[in-house]
């Protein structure tokens, strides 16, 4: 049987809970699905919304789960008790740092201002050279139709050049986001940022 491409993988995910079900249904399939492919899951360490479902779905199949977590949100007593790991951190910054060291990719289900600031700051890195990681959001019933038309937008008026615009793929199943993330290359986004350094 042949690895897993990726070792882990981080999940950003909302920490509320979603009024509509299925969105925990799916962070619970996610979680579930990357420990049955051998993947070991980074994120937020909290036991609560989407995060805390991530984590449950993926500790059902005794799979390994790296939480990282601010000793500011621990002491509201918001850590997850059955992270195979947990990071204590001091910082939101240092959170994101760790979260991003620890992962080979980066996959964005359903969340708010968290959820959105983290994939973008990662996609961002990986523009200016900082890591080569791939990064996805995973929609379900089309909940990133609209950041994805918008990132359209602003690669068709000139803030994205297509190189990096190719950086934040999409899929509505696990299966094809994975796909997505072992399918993104550098090669080309390197030649530009060669050429001429773009800001983000």
């Amino acid at each position: 049987m042949m690895p897993p491409p990726f070792r882990r993988i981080a999940v950003y995910c909302g920490a509320a809970d979603a009024t509509i079900p299925r969105y925990g249904d799916l962070a619970f399939a996610v979680g579930r699905g990357l420990a049955e492919r051998g993947i070991e899951v980074v994120y937020g360490g909290g036991r609560v919304g989407l995060m805390g479902r991530v984590c449950d779905g993926a500790r059902s199949v005794g799979g390994a789960v790296w939480g990282v977590l601010p000793q500011r949100l621990v002491d509201l007593e918001l850590a997850h008790p059955d992270c195979t790991q947990l990071e204590v951190v001091q910082t939101m910054h240092e959170r994101k740092a760790r979260m991003a060291d620890l992962s080979d990719g980066f996959l964005a289900l359903p969340g708010g201002w968290g959820t959105f600031e983290e994939i973008f700051e990662v996609v961002t890195w990986s523009q200016l050279g900082y890591h080569r990681k791939p990064a996805c959001l995973l929609d379900h019933d089309g909940f990133w139709a609209g950041m994805t038309a918008q990132l359209d937008r602003a690669a068709a008026d000139g803030f994205l050049r297509p190189a990096f615009r190719g950086l934040l793929r999409h899929a509505t199943s696990l299966d094809d986001a994975l796909a997505e993330l072992a399918d993104v290359t550098f090669a080309e986004m390197a030649d530009v940022l060669k050429g001429a350094p773009s800001t983000p």
